[in-house]
């Protein structure tokens, strides 16, 4: 029997095996793409408010896009297109429905102090009027 002081030491090199670590990877890569739900993102959307540039079409006519506005006039609120005075929904309604630019949608304007149900009714006569898009503008007085 050999005694001896010197403990042979080996220099034992440590491996990592990344086989498993691909794989793991790889797998959380799939159940992402997999559970992911592609919508478009909110820049991508078009949006109901046009901007004042000119567009071809806008060329081939001068014809403006309905402006509701709410506004106060002799203590009573009424719904004005242009200088016309309307009182009540049904006004609203018939001038809507004849209206000769429906393509360039229709805009509701109301100040803060306008009652919220005026301001349904408009945005709603719109969308009774077959305007393709309807945008709702608060006022700020």
């Amino acid at each position: 029997m050999k005694l001896s002081s010197h403990k042979r030491t080996h220099k034992r090199q440590i491996t990592l095996d990344m086989t498993s670590m691909i794989d793991v990877v790889f797998l959380l890569l799939i159940f992402f793409i997999v559970t992911a739900s592609f919508t478009k993102t909110e820049r991508d959307l078009d949006a109901i408010t046009k901007v004042n540039e000119k567009s071809s079409s806008a060329a081939k006519t001068d014809l403006e896009p309905a402006i509701v506005q709410l506004a106060e006039v002799d203590g009573s609120w009424v719904y004005q297109i242009g200088s016309n005075n309307m009182s009540t929904f049904a006004e609203l309604q018939e001038v809507l429905d004849k209206f000769p630019n429906k393509a360039d949608g229709a805009f509701v304007r109301a100040p803060d102090a306008a009652p919220y149900g005026m301001a349904a009714s408009a945005i709603q006569a719109c969308k009774n009027a077959d305007f393709p898009g309807v945008s709702y503008v608060p006022l700020t007085q």
